[in-house]
């Protein structure tokens, strides 16, 4: 029986590697339709650099340092699970037309299933990046879905030396959170985000992460649990956007609402834009002008367009 148990498990893990060599081929080929200049450049396999600069920009492979900075404040963005590039070069376009660089953080299924040598790697990159480029301020944080768990893992590698990257945390001037996602959601967004047409194979792959959950407490699941427990405690106090619709079952209304209200004890400035019918992480495309016009709101308010000297005009 344990036999049968492993093969299945293999043959599953082995069609999901499948599915992502093939996403990322067509990714790749897919050719740039966007009027307005925007480059990307990898910075490590894990975090990628869009921007309206045409240098490409040398990065110190040991502590991820540019050696020119290019002058530009930061949106950090960390993706979905499966995000498509062509999808998350959107996002970022709303930001280099403002003259922000933005890196965006992706992190890959199995760095989800075993955190110690997958997120939490990920998590140190960051930091290392964020440490070693303080040139990049103001920075506002715009996180997707299971993006909300790693912020939570880079949090708590931050919370065991407030000494040294208590600074960065003073860099950060807003947070936006879209379709945000708690541990109780992986079960059900891991399969829908590696099979979103295939109900069997969500239906397979949700089983295996419930056994996965449940076997490797100790090396996975423990670490969601803190990472959660920090997110709604959290290091980071700026004013925080949560964009949210109730028919998303995978970042539903309601456990973005027990962060909200964690937060708003803590004194955090919350806003929270709701919808009736939407998608998640998609919410720009269902709904693009109150999408648009809510961020803008936001970012206005926490002063960062007069900052970064964005005329009230030229936001759309």
């Amino acid at each position: 029986m344990d036999f049968l148990i492993e093969i299945t498990l293999l043959v599953i893990l082995a069609i999901i590697l499948l599915k992502i060599y093939h996403r990322a081929k067509r990714s790749a080929m897919a050719p740039s339709k966007n009027r307005r200049y925007i480059s990307s450049q990898d910075i490590t396999k894990n975090m990628t650099l869009y921007t309206n600069n045409k240098t490409q920009i040398e990065v110190d492979p040991k502590t991820l340092a540019f050696k020119k900075p290019t002058g530009n404040p930061l949106v950090l963005m960390m993706a979905w699970l499966m995000a498509k590039q062509k999808h998350l070069k959107k996002y970022a376009q709303i930001y280099t037309e403002m003259g922000f660089d933005v890196v965006v953080v992706h992190i890959t299924p199995w760095q989800l299933l075993w955190p110690v040598k997958g997120t939490q790697v990920v998590a140190a990159e960051t930091l290392r990046f964020l440490e070693n480029n303080q040139s990049y301020e103001p920075i506002v944080m715009h996180g997707f879905s299971v993006g909300a768990y790693q912020l939570g893992e880079i949090m708590l590698q931050m919370s065991r030396d407030m000494d040294r990257y208590g600074s960065i945390l003073e860099r950060f001037v807003c947070q936006i959170w879209d379709s945000a996602a708690d541990i109780t959601e992986i079960p059900v967004g891991v399969p829908k985000s590696i099979f979103p047409r295939n109900e069997r194979m969500q239906s397979a792959l949700r089983n295996y992460t419930l056994y996965h959950m449940k076997t490797f407490h100790n090396q996975a699941t423990i670490h969601y649990m803190r990472s959660s427990q920090m997110f709604h405690s959290t290091l980071l106090k700026a004013p925080a956007l949560f964009f949210v619709s109730d028919n998303d079952p995978i970042g539903p209304p309601s456990s973005n609402q027990a962060v909200r209200e964690n937060w708003e004890r803590a004194d955090i400035k919350v806003t929270f834009k709701r919808w009736e019918r939407s998608q998640h992480a998609a919410h720009f495309m269902k709904h693009r002008d109150e999408y648009l016009q809510t961020l803008f709101n936001h970012l206005e308010t926490c002063g960062v367009l007069e900052a970064i000297g964005v005329p009230k005009r030229a936001k759309l």
